[in-house]
């Protein structure tokens, strides 16, 4: 009997628990309030996030961090005050941080990785299967 319950208590432990990835998936996705005011989720479906998550993941950004006139570069269509907003939207969720004494922000550990996640899970799952379906 001790050695089923070790078994079983074994195989219990193998699970992994997503309650963590579901707490992070609500952190990204949803509306955060930070000084009375709310910044929306990102949506992983979305043209305009997508294309800030990939500015993200560029290896530039990770060696000498992004500034709104960098980001800019890449993004002709938004002038300075919407660059600020995004910045702003991005730290809200947890997903850069500002370095000190300076205009330059980094990706955190958890921005890299709901940047990487998302852009695979739409290269290597949702594209892959959306193009095998046959309608």
């Amino acid at each position: 009997m001790a050695a089923a319950n070790r078994r079983y208590l074994e195989l219990l432990s193998a699970i992994e628990d997503p309650s963590s990835g579901v707490g992070k998936l609500h952190k990204v996705t949803h509306t955060v309030h930070q000084a009375a005011r709310p910044y929306r989720g990102f949506n992983f479906f979305d043209q305009d996030d997508e294309a800030i998550f990939l500015a993200l993941a560029r290896g530039e950004f990770h060696i000498s961090g992004m500034q709104n006139r960098t980001l800019r570069a890449h993004f002709p269509q938004y002038n300075s005050g919407q660059m600020s907003r995004i910045l702003r939207r991005l730290r809200a969720h947890g997903l850069i941080k500002k370095a000190s004494h300076c205009y330059k922000y980094y990706l955190t550990a958890f921005g890299k990785q709901v940047v990487t996640l998302g852009l695979k899970l739409k290269e290597l799952v949702i594209i892959p299967q959306l193009a095998k379906a046959s309608i």
